[in-house]
């Protein structure tokens, strides 16, 4: 009787011990780990999604940003990613010093642009937003204009510091209008051209509840979201409008403080006929944190009245 309940003891740990590690294995957040990836902008274009971030690389001695370049994923399934040589650095800007900092790209007629955050030469001091292109999502990309298309001197009337310029989002109407959002502690929009890198009519701006910085558009039938970072340490607030051009109804949170990180930066995006939030935590255990953050995914869901629900953020992240 003994032997036999030692076996069947042992066959429970044997079991236990195998669901435990199953378990581990099904865990998908970060989605990268082999480095340390923020600020996540998303595009979904064809059959796959691509993940453009900027590449953290602070030493442990550090408490601030190291950023030289941005990296670029791609995976048709959400859950399996395909890292692309490298598509884009700071210093590929002739005139800025550094500092890839948050960027979004989008697509138009067939060629991609991508607005991104560096640091001006001292020409114009500050941060200031730059657009490259590209025929391929994955580059390489090339500096489409040999000039930033904001500037912080663009902006000073708004606020008296110099990285205010920063975070672009860009969405494209049904009609072809395009708009570029973007700020730190004030939140800008203007109007571009169909050449995507020129604008057309003057900086607007908008005041948002707690606005810090990290703005994303995205539409789902016909009502626009803008969601931000709130606050700092960052949770994620967003908004919702009728028309690209607001006002916008200030929501609530939606994300809270994404773990060991202070910064709260994220992508929306329908894949597959899904929904998904992508944002940056800094959860890898070797030497995580603020300014070694990594990418993340989960799913991203609406109330019956079109407002959005919560996110989970999990371990477990997407499964196939």
């Amino acid at each position: 009787m003994m032997k036999i309940s030692k076996l069947v003891l042992s066959g429970f740990l044997i079991a236990s011990s195998t669901l435990a590690i199953s378990q581990e294995e099904n865990f998908n957040n970060p989605i990268i780990t082999e480095k340390y990836t923020a600020d996540p902008a998303a595009l979904v274009y064809k059959d796959s999604v691509y993940i453009y971030a900027g590449h953290d690389e602070a030493p442990l001695d550090r408490n601030f940003y190291k950023m030289d370049e941005w990296l670029v994923y791609s995976s048709a399934d959400m859950v399996n990613w395909k890292e692309h040589k490298v598509p884009l650095k700071a210093t590929d800007f002739k005139w800025a010093k550094g500092s890839a900092w948050a960027a979004q790209v989008i697509e138009r007629d067939g060629k991609f642009y991508w607005y991104v955050t560096v640091e001006h030469d001292d020409s114009h001091p500050g941060k200031a937003i730059g657009v490259a292109v590209s025929d391929s999502p994955v580059g390489p990309f090339k500096d489409a204009r040999g000039s930033a298309i904001i500037t912080n001197d663009m902006t000073t009337e708004y606020t008296d510091i110099s990285w205010d310029d920063i975070d672009p989002t860009v969405w494209i109407e049904d009609n072809g209008d395009a708009y570029l959002y973007w700020g730190n502690t004030q939140l800008y929009w203007v109007k571009l051209k169909d050449n995507m890198i020129e604008f057309e009519g003057e900086i607007q701006t908008v005041d948002l509840p707690h606005f810090t910085e990290a703005p994303w558009i995205h539409k789902k039938d016909d009502w626009y979201y803008l969601s931000y970072a709130y606050k700092f340490p960052e949770k994620t607030a967003y908004a919702m409008s009728k028309s690209i051009e607001g006002p916008w109804e200030y929501k609530g949170i939606l994300n809270e403080v994404a773990g060991n990180s202070n910064t709260n930066h994220q992508a929306v995006i329908e894949f597959k006929d899904k929904w998904y939030f992508v944002y940056h935590n800094g959860s890898i255990p070797t030497h995580g944190g603020s300014f070694r953050r990594s990418v993340c995914i989960d799913r991203l869901y609406y109330n019956d009245d079109n407002t959005i629900k919560r996110i989970i953020m999990t371990s477990e992240g997407i499964q196939k």
